[in-house]
């Protein structure tokens, strides 16, 4: 955390678009503040009065069925107690006598009065256990067979005179396509002869359809995507409009006692939270449970919470945006003559600014072109200056050295060789005195690559009698590059280094490979050994240093002894081709341990042939002069 709030402070000071991009943000801050807080509040005001608007219409709901319920226990009652009921139900026995049958039809003509009475009631029965006989306002009088065996008859006996509810999960007792226990009903049974303990009492069976109750809680949904769920006092499933993806339980939230409570919830099947509001009856102990999804609750008002974001979001870009136009109109010039200056003082005169504006800082940077202009123009000068007073005394050094003395001096150590029979010395002094003769030839700085490689080959021998043919050497001189002509002693410091560096340390029967030729539009000069070679590090760093070396930087000094004084010799190589022949020439070094080292000069095809008409230029004028 210190490191990032450090980085941030690091930003906010160094650079100016960051600070004005803050600075713009700052000023939306109230904004959004607001905006957040006005969608906040009006959420959580939405949110409260639904809730309120709900819990009232459940409580109402939960009322009238409260309401139904103590109608239906009322009526059950009366039925219970009713003397000519219950002295008609003990006169019958298994077998029902004539009178028993009339009494019965009697009985079923009262209950249909009570159903006709009662819309909410879809049937009221009677059971006679003792014969297996069910007195219907719906059937009629049909016979359950060993209907003591049910457990809804087990659960209804041991109630004592209490109602029992009973909540089928299956249909049973089918009767002209209809069922005396449906699943799509729910059924009040209460045993009528309470103080008789006979063991077959006699039951009083009242049902009401589901979809009756449904109709009673569905007028107070405030939504068609509401589910709403009723559960009685032992928290069992009456009725709900989804009733597979029920919650398990109407006490999964909190405040069971309390009349109503709010929550929130992941139900079965949901795929979103949902809104559950549950209300529970002070008498009944019923509970009624809505579950609405939140994404219909809040729709409008995630409209105008998108809406609100969308602004916000359009602001802060804003904000970056002038922010950024801001920066590019007056700070964005000033980053340019900071790369501009970086740029001077890392050496590349060759900078110069993009300039469109004509304002005072579009001056600043025509100003700092016209320096960086004129500073090209003096290190030009002094450059020229400077090369002229290199080759003043290089002339005055190789006029200090008598060639014809140096000639006779060695010409005389090859005869007396000769005479001693002294071969490889006499060879050594031989190739010697021609590799001198060469390099202190006057009046040519070129010279064809035929007598480069002949040079060349001079001073290879001397070193080949001196190693003891510790290596051999292998030319591969294209014909038509021949004739083309390069700097003198290009390529000797090149050979010196593979056969020091490479060969030398190398098991004996190394080869050196000298090559020539024509790659589209360069000559190709290479020198390659199949020595020890050089390690990736060492590789790249030398690649590096020789890729630094370019036409501006060589300018003040050409050789400079104080950089990479471990690569003098192949520095001064590149140094010199990129003076002679620009930045389009190029050095190529490739290697690796224990395989060798290559190395390849690329040289404008076009500046050697220009040389090389120059070279006959002066043969010519020589000639004449001679």
């Amino acid at each position: 955390m210190k490191r990032l709030w450090a980085w941030a402070y690091d930003a906010f000071t160094r650079h100016i678009q960051v600070r004005l991009t803050v600075h713009f943000l700052l000023i939306l801050v109230p904004l959004v503040a607001v905006s957040l807080f006005a969608n906040i509040r009006s959420h959580q005001i939405l949110e409260r009065k639904t809730v309120e608007r709900t819990k009232s219409s459940l409580l109402s709901a939960i009322d009238y069925i409260d309401l139904t319920m103590r109608n239906m226990e009322e009526i059950s009652n009366l039925l219970t107690r009713n003397q000519a009921v219950n002295g008609w139900l003990a006169a019958a026995g298994p077998e029902l006598s004539v009178e028993s049958v009339v009494n019965f039809g009697e009985l079923i003509g009262d209950l249909s009065e009570i159903v006709a009475l009662n819309n909410l009631l879809y049937q009221v029965s009677v059971l006679h256990s003792p014969s297996d006989t069910l007195l219907s306002s719906r059937f009629g009088g049909v016979r359950l067979k060993d209907a003591s065996l049910e457990s809804w008859y087990r659960n209804a006996a041991y109630q004592n005179g209490f109602s029992y509810l009973h909540l089928p999960s299956e249909n049973a007792y089918p009767i002209r396509g209809e069922y005396v226990f449906a699943k799509d009903g729910v059924y009040l049974i209460r045993s009528m002869n309470v103080y008789n303990r006979s063991a077959f009492p006699n039951f009083i069976i009242l049902g009401i359809k589901k979809e009756s109750l449904l109709k009673l809680i569905a007028s107070s949904l405030p939504s068609a995507h509401t589910r709403a769920y009723l559960y009685d006092h032992d928290n069992r499933l009456v009725v709900g409009t989804d009733p597979e993806h029920a919650p398990l339980r109407p006490n999964l939230w909190e405040g069971e006692d309390e009349a109503a409570v709010t929550a929130r919830a992941d139900v079965p099947g949901g795929g979103e939270t949902m809104l559950a509001v549950k209300v529970r009856s002070a008498q009944t102990h019923w509970s009624l449970v809505t579950l609405q999804p939140e994404s219909e609750l809040y729709k409008e008002n995630r409209q105008l919470q998108l809406f609100t974001f969308t602004i916000i979001a359009i602001s802060v870009v804003l904000a970056f945006w002038i922010s950024w136009m801001v920066y590019s109109g007056i700070a964005s010039p000033l980053k340019s003559l900071s790369f501009g200056m970086k740029q001077i003082r890392l050496g590349n005169l060759n900078v110069t600014l993009a300039n469109r504006r004509k304002d005072e800082l579009g001056y600043v940077t025509e100003s700092f072109n016209q320096m960086a202009h004129d500073q090209r123009a003096l290190i030009r000068d002094h450059y020229e200056q400077q090369l002229q007073l290199s080759k003043a005394e290089l002339k005055f050094l190789q006029s200090q050295i008598n060639p014809h003395f140096l000639y006779n001096t060695l010409d005389s150590i090859y005869w007396t060789a000769q005479e001693y029979e002294a071969e490889e010395i006499g060879e050594m002094v031989y190739h010697l005195s021609k590799f001198f003769r060469l390099s202190l030839q006057k009046g040519r700085d070129t010279v064809t690559v035929a007598e480069t490689i002949e040079h060349l080959n001079h001073y290879i021998r001397v070193q080949e009698l001196r190693f003891q043919y510790h290596f051999t050497v292998e030319y591969r001189i294209d014909e038509a590059a021949k004739r083309l002509r390069v700097l003198r002693l290009l390529l000797q410091p090149l050979a010196e280094n593979a056969i020091l560096h490479g060969l030398e340390k190398a098991p004996l029967g190394g080869t050196l490979t000298i090559s020539a030729r024509i790659e589209g539009p360069y000559l190709a000069l290479g020198v390659e050994d199949n020595g020890v070679g050089m390690s990736a590090d060492r590789l790249a760093y030398i690649r590096r240093e020789i890729g630094a070396v370019t036409t501006d930087n060589t300018v003040l000094s050409p050789f400079d002894p104080n950089r990479a004084k471990d690569l003098f010799g192949l520095r001064n190589v590149v140094a010199r081709v990129k003076i002679v022949y620009g930045d389009e020439a190029s050095c190529r070094i490739d290697s690796a341990p224990g395989t060798g080292t290559s190395i390849v000069l690329l040289l404008p095809l076009a500046a050697c042939e220009d040389q090389e008409a120059d070279g006959s230029e002066r043969q010519t004028e020589g000639g004449e002069s001679a």
